[in-house]
């Protein structure tokens, strides 16, 4: 256990549990999913493989690989009371909103409804909830869009029907493999600021659903899941003002601003996932001939790294896969969403472990106001 003061704000570095789910060496700049690392993981495996491999502890064989595909196929469905939701939805609505309020309505849908803490309910959860995500964000963009609503295609992975039913067709191997891949990077990050919410909830011995809606809540906080959002944001102001973009971010920290998607709270070296984004984006520019998403953000990265010692931080995962959904034609505003799209393999997998060996999580906190009971006056004599 941890030996680090229990008041550290922010709880930064307390340890507040055990999990064989996800490993970080912060220092070292390593991420292991139940000891295997992140960087086999993203040459060599899928991302219904990360999932098999995050909710049921080990790799899977090929036999349980395409059960696991079969039973995530047979999920893309939603009912058609939730289809009539997402359609109801007030233009102003934003995609995180829409995510957060549908996956709680998916509970009064769910066969499983009523089993809160079954294992084996919760690994069928897990599945049917991680295919409904993907289908919620990618419709809910095509309604607001004023287009019709491909139906999934069973042959296609997971990463592959995203893409499809956001855009209406078929995604070529590269766009497939490249939103495989950023799936994969962004599945499970131990005790990040959503897992622990999910864990938080689930420890109450609620139902998998409220744990990710929760999730999903603290997902959609600026310093949480939004970083990436932020980083677009910059890149489209440096090309609309046909800005240098050393420049306009030396201005930045001139102003006493942060630039997003650099520095992490964990690691001390490089991100092990932005080392596969940085070269997604740069193979996905070259590809698709858009190359100067990658090559402004390459030249800030290297600005922040090397030319500003002072202020030297190393680009996280969010930096350049700002670069990669825009290249993947994918608008700003889902960002975030498709982070929980990724994100709920995690969730899923963090929420049976909690539930499988559960304690209700509950905290003390440091006061810090009088030490000693102060006298109640009455109101007559009060000012």
């Amino acid at each position: 256990m941890s030996t680090t003061p229990a008041h550290t704000k922010g709880l930064q570095d307390v340890v507040a549990g055990e999990s064989s789910i996800c490993w970080i060496d912060g220092h070292a700049g390593i991420l292991c999913y139940r000891g295997i690392d992140i960087h086999d993981l993203a040459e060599k495996s899928t991302f219904e493989e990360v999932c098999y491999l995050l909710w049921y502890g080990k790799l899977p064989t090929a036999a349980e690989l395409k059960g696991l595909h079969a039973a995530m196929a047979a999920e893309r469905k939603l009912d058609p009371a939730v289809i009539a939701l997402l359609k109801g939805c007030p233009k102003s609505a934003t995609p995180m909103e829409v995510l957060r309020t549908t996956v709680s309505a998916l509970s009064m849908y769910d066969a499983d409804s009523l089993l809160l803490k079954d294992h084996a309910a919760n690994l069928r959860k897990a599945i049917r909830i991680t295919s409904q995500m993907a289908m919620i964000v990618a419709y809910f963009d095509r309604i607001r869009k004023g287009k019709d609503l491909p139906a999934p295609d069973a042959s296609l992975s997971h990463a592959g029907n995203f893409l499809w039913m956001l855009n209406g067709e078929k995604p070529s191997a590269t766009a497939t493999q490249a939103m495989d891949i950023a799936l994969i990077l962004h599945a499970d990050h131990e005790l990040n600021a959503s897992t622990f919410a999910a864990r938080v909830i689930a420890a109450t011995e609620s139902d998998m659903h409220s744990a990710v809606t929760g999730a999903i809540g603290a997902l959609k906080g600026p310093l949480h899941g939004g970083a990436n959002e932020a980083v677009m944001k910059i890149l489209f102001a440096i090309d609309k003002a046909g800005a240098d973009p050393v420049a306009y971010v030396k201005d930045m920290l001139a102003q006493g601003k942060k630039v997003p998607g650099f520095g992490h709270r964990v690691y001390t070296t490089e991100d092990p996932r932005a080392t596969h984004l940085r070269r997604m984006s740069h193979d996905l520019g070259v590809k698709d001939n858009k190359p100067k998403w990658y090559d402004m953000s390459h030249a800030i990265e290297d600005f922040m790294n090397k030319e500003n010692p002072k202020k030297k931080l190393n680009a996280n995962v969010d930096f350049y896969s700002a670069s990669v959904y825009t290249t993947l034609g994918i608008d700003i505003d889902l960002f975030t969403p498709i982070f929980g799209v990724s994100r709920i393999s995690g969730w899923a997998a963090h929420i049976i472990e909690q539930h499988d060996d559960n304690r209700l999580i509950r905290p003390r906190a440091d006061y810090i106001g009088p030490k000693h009971p102060a006298p109640y006056v009455p109101i007559a004599g009060r000012g």
